[in-house]
């Protein structure tokens, strides 16, 4: 793989979702629900700062994948639909390529909004405390985790489908990541070992979304396994790779002369 074209699909890719109004609207709205939360908490009395990190967190997560699925189901779209695609592929850029340096400059994207929200997240938690919280930096850390597996999902989508059906079941697999945990104590209910089977099939080809969240021990100060977070990270590069693996080759069957 050449770095050099990798880079420049992923800077002009940055540049273009830094313009896009999506990501500033929904950027708005996340520091919206964050300022709210501060407001929230002066109305509850003895877990105001509890309230401030619940809402703050859960506003991350939510516009988090909101935007990692709008920005990764149009990095297909958007280049077909103006026609860009065509001019791409007839250059001499292999479309592993453009799939590496499209992912690379969402990845981008999502860390620098991200990193706001956290950021104001943080500012918010100071006003009321005095001092930052670790713990909600490292659930920020996991969720932006979280995201990348969400873009390569939607990009998985997006190689071969429509963008409202890329949205719908990139949506639903997001959804299911964080209730695939459940299929190993229902597989441990069933009696038939074709179930079963099944079950545990199942459990390890879906995202288990789960691995991310730290929201429970941010909000209630619990203390977390070593190496929690590093297996996550792990589980995110290896999962999202394979994702993208899968797109690629779905991207170069695909016929655009």
């Amino acid at each position: 793989m050449r770095s050099a074209a990798v880079r420049a699909i992923a800077v002009n890719s940055f540049r273009e979702m830094i313009r896009d109004k999506i990501l500033y609207l929904l950027l708005f709205f996340g520091l919206l629900l964050i300022v709210v939360s501060r407001v929230i908490s002066w109305l509850t009395v003895g877990a105001e700062i509890k309230i401030i990190i619940d809402v703050g967190l859960a506003a991350i997560s939510v516009f988090g994948v909101l935007l990692a699925t709008f920005i990764g189901i149009s990095i297909v779209h958007k280049e077909i639909e103006r026609k860009t695609v065509y001019t791409i592929v007839s250059k001499p850029i292999h479309r592993y390529e453009f799939i590496a340096g499209k992912f690379l400059g969402l990845a981008w994207t999502l860390l620098l909004v991200l990193a706001l929200m956290s950021a104001m997240l943080q500012v918010a938690i100071y006003l009321k405390t005095g001092h930052g919280n670790y713990p909600v930096l490292r659930a920020c850390f996991l969720i932006y985790f979280e995201m990348l597996i969400v873009v390569a999902i939607a990009i998985l989508f997006s190689s071969f489908s429509t963008p409202i059906l890329s949205f719908l079941l990139t949506l639903g697999f997001y959804l299911v990541g964080h209730l695939s945990y459940g299929l190993i104590d229902l597989a441990a209910k069933v009696t038939s070992r074709t179930s079963q089977a099944t079950l545990w099939i199942l459990y390890y080809l879906l995202p288990n979304l789960e691995n991310f969240n730290l929201k429970a021990a941010a909000v209630h100060g619990l203390p977390v396994p070593s190496g929690f977070v590093l297996t996550a990270v792990a589980y995110s590069f290896v999962y999202a790779s394979i994702l993208l693996l899968l797109s690629i080759v779905i991207f170069r069957k695909r016929d655009f002369q």
